[in-house]
């Protein structure tokens, strides 16, 4: 189907359609999240918000007047697939080593097969016309930036009216405004309007997606040619400069890879008649789709220079997942070119773009199910590591080992904590300790946000203790574990109050209808004590401050 087909069959009732799918749709993130939305860290809540978040989503992309069975099953699936994701990068907590990266590749995969769905991919396969592949690619990509950028503004446009009524002393829509639900449900529903709204201009978002290719073409130029130079300076001074340079090599060289990947897919475009004749762009075009091999050469050279160095760790496990993904297509890339150098080198790319685009989508869904644990995997390197003298102990790094590789981590610094070494002994003993502190102050730091927020008011002014709750019940970690409330007085535009809590004092300056005029000051170090015995007062002085036990705390004031 053309273009000029999808447009003759705009939807008109679309774009109400995905407005009330993404306001219901907030509305449950908003219910089923306890007010914190994804944020939240119960595992089933965590994984109801991504269900109700990217099922819409993926609906909001693929729904058509006349077919919506495929594309709900195929939002549902997604759903599912990110909603178990989510239960586990959650509900395993920290037995899973770095789950974000599990996440990230679930969402990569279901990236990469939104627009194979839309162009039929499970009916037509390998038969499927790259065009239409191309197309929806960046259509979506059109959309949702475009969709994306409407929301900000509708947001923009909230707050500016919110402060408009608050010059006439009318606070509805500030207060709404702070509610989750309401965030939530308004977020999805200019979202949802303005993504079918741009899904029905198509023949716009057709000549916005030839305006980007013209764009990035332009860029591709000076990137080919930037690379070009850099390669040969790097083959002339050898990789060791690069790797004394910086430590940032992988990370680089992977970004320069993937913007080259992009660049020539500009020019490539969806087909030989839309490319532009011009050979300079033809030529970088070429350069780019060859460049991309020796940069993910390089950056696999530094990755295992890194890892010779401190050996493996999840983090680098993904990186060098990543580096595998971009060699692959690099390798794909500079054989298609060489293949067909003389002869229809575009065409072979768009058939490596097409095959590699289905064999990464499978391979990225594969590394989020829990099948690999990459925390294990790095912590037995580690411990041979160890075990065959390639590190000191005094070198190896037991907190790392203890924190960051999941739950194997732990049981293989739990089983160093057993070796007959001494010193082997006692550092895994101190790591276990040192987990064991940190993990301790994080849980007294902890805000139960249903738990009620004692207050013990050291003055009677019944009024400015209302509006004193009302702010420590929107900002409740003024308050973690109990305070002290004293009156500072006023200084003729606003009300002074101090909080005392356990872990510092905090400032309140409220004015006459008790909004807080002044942001909180940043929360000093815990020092974990008990206020609700302490004798709490305020010293006079040249300046004046508050003391606990006779003890000053928190910085003077006037």
């Amino acid at each position: 189907m053309t273009e000029a087909d999808t447009q003759s069959r705009d939807w008109s009732q679309l774009p109400w359609l995905l407005a009330a799918t993404g306001l219901v749709a907030g509305l449950l993130i908003d219910l089923v999240g306890g007010g914190e939305g994804p944020g939240t860290k119960v595992g089933w809540q965590a994984a109801a918000s991504a269900l109700f978040f990217f099922a819409p989503v993926a609906f909001g992309f693929t729904v058509e007047r006349d077919r919506w069975k495929e594309p709900l099953a195929f939002a549902a699936i997604v759903g599912l697939v990110m909603a178990g994701l989510a239960w586990r990068a959650v509900g395993a907590g920290d037995a899973i080593a770095d789950p974000e990266y599990g996440f990230l590749a679930g969402l990569i995969a279901t990236g990469l097969a939104l627009p194979l769905f839309q162009c039929d991919f499970h009916r037509t396969r390998w038969a499927t016309p790259y065009e239409r592949v191309h197309r929806n690619v960046w259509n979506d990509a059109i959309c949702g930036a475009g969709s994306l950028a409407f929301l900000g503004a509708s947001w923009l446009l909230l707050l500016l009216l919110s402060e408009l009524f608050q010059l006439l002393k009318v606070d509805f829509l500030e207060e709404l405004l702070r509610e989750g639900w309401f965030g939530w449900s308004f977020s999805g529903a200019a979202f949802g309007a303005a993504l079918g709204t741009l899904r029905n201009e198509i023949g716009i978002i057709g000549t916005l997606r030839n305006v980007v290719m013209v764009v990035l073409s332009i860029l591709a130029v000076p990137l080919a040619a930037g690379l070009a130079v850099f390669l040969v300076a790097m083959i002339v001074s050898g990789p060791d400069v690069l790797w004394e340079a910086t430590r940032r090599a992988t990370p680089i060289l992977l970004l320069c890879a993937a913007g080259a990947w992009v660049l020539a897919n500009a020019i490539l475009r969806e087909g030989d008649a839309a490319m532009s004749g011009n050979r300079v762009l033809r030529v970088a075009g070429q350069a780019l789709a060859l460049s991309i091999l020796p940069l993910t050469v390089f950056a696999a050279i530094s990755m295992g220079t890194r890892i010779a160095q401190h050996g493996l760790s999840p983090e680098r496990l993904w990186g060098l997942v990543a580096i595998a993904v971009a060699t692959a297509y690099g390798l794909a890339w500079f054989v298609a070119v060489m293949r067909g150098w003389r002869g229809d080198w575009q065409g072979n790319l768009r058939r490596a773009n097409l095959h590699l685009a289905v064999l990464i989508s499978g391979v990225a869904l594969l590394l989020a199910l829990p099948i690999l644990d990459f925390g294990a995997i790095a912590a037995r390197q580690q411990l041979a590591r160890l075990d065959s003298g390639a590190v000191a102990v005094d070198k190896f790094d037991f907190d790392a080992l203890q924190t960051r590789f999941g739950a194997a981590g732990r049981k293989a610094v739990a089983k160093l904590a057993k070796s007959s070494n001494p010193a082997i002994e006692k550092r895994a003993r101190l790591a276990i300790r040192d987990a064991k502190l940190i993990e301790e102050h994080r849980a007294r730091a902890r805000i139960d946000p249903d738990a009620p927020v004692e207050v013990d008011f050291r003055f009677d002014d019944p009024e400015l203790r209302a509006k004193v709750n009302e702010q420590v019940g929107r900002q409740r970690w003024f308050c973690r574990g109990g305070c002290v409330a004293l009156d500072l007085g006023s200084d003729g535009a606003t009300r002074q109050v101090a909080l005392v809590a356990g872990d510092g004092v905090h400032r309140l300056a409220l004015d006459p209808s008790g909004k807080e005029l002044t942001p909180p000051p940043p929360l000093p170090p815990a020092q974990i004590r008990d206020i609700s015995s302490a004798k709490v007062e305020v010293r006079e002085r040249t300046l004046r401050q508050i003391y606990v036990d006779g003890a000053p705390v928190g910085e003077p004031f006037e």
